[in-house]
């Protein structure tokens, strides 16, 4: 017990509690800051890669659809439409019917892509997600001696489809260069 008082007269060598809390609190608030950073730093990252795979497949689905309805002789329906079907030639690589469609998946729709006259999520191939519009396909029929059949495509898409800020679009007028002037 004698050496007890002689330690701490001899001038308190470590660190008191206010030192060591004020130290503990700058640490936790550094810290956290670092934290929220790296966060939204990931969530930034996420949502670019998000809306980069949507762009691409929307650009992807519209050089595909592109292909299609240039050996295309004819489209059904005439107008604007959530599905298409193109009639294509022997010659061409998938002869026969191709059919285009978009099906509801959540509050979006995807963009499919089916052999033959009927096109759904079961036949088909998904070419592109994340599309805004149910409806992005207008054909307009060949005018009487003057002009090609054209397929107008709106493909609206957003990656996140509560902030209208992210939507993206591409719109494509394409001319069916098989069809006959009539």
């Amino acid at each position: 017990m004698s050496r007890l008082p002689s330690k701490l007269a001899s001038g308190g060598a470590g660190y008191t509690l206010v030192e060591l809390v004020t130290v503990l609190a700058t640490l936790g608030i550094v810290l956290g800051a670092i934290t929220t950073v790296f966060v939204r730093a990931t969530g930034a990252e996420v949502d670019a890669n998000s809306r980069f795979q949507a762009q691409q497949g929307a650009l992807v689905a519209l050089a595909r659809l592109r292909r299609d309805v240039h050996c295309a002789t004819s489209i059904t329906p005439v107008g604007a439409a959530a599905a298409i079907t193109l009639s294509l030639p022997s010659a061409c690589v998938a002869g026969g019917a191709v059919s285009w469609c978009t099906v509801a998946s959540g509050s979006q729709y995807d963009l499919y892509r089916a052999p033959g006259s009927t096109c759904n999520a079961a036949t088909g191939v998904r070419i592109a997600e994340q599309l805004t519009s149910a409806t992005p396909f207008s054909y307009v029929a060949p005018v009487s001696g003057t002009s090609l059949g054209v397929l107008h495509v709106d493909l609206a898409l957003n990656a996140r489809a509560l902030r209208s800020a992210d939507a993206y679009e591409l719109r494509d007028d394409i001319v069916l260069r098989n069809t006959t002037r009539t």
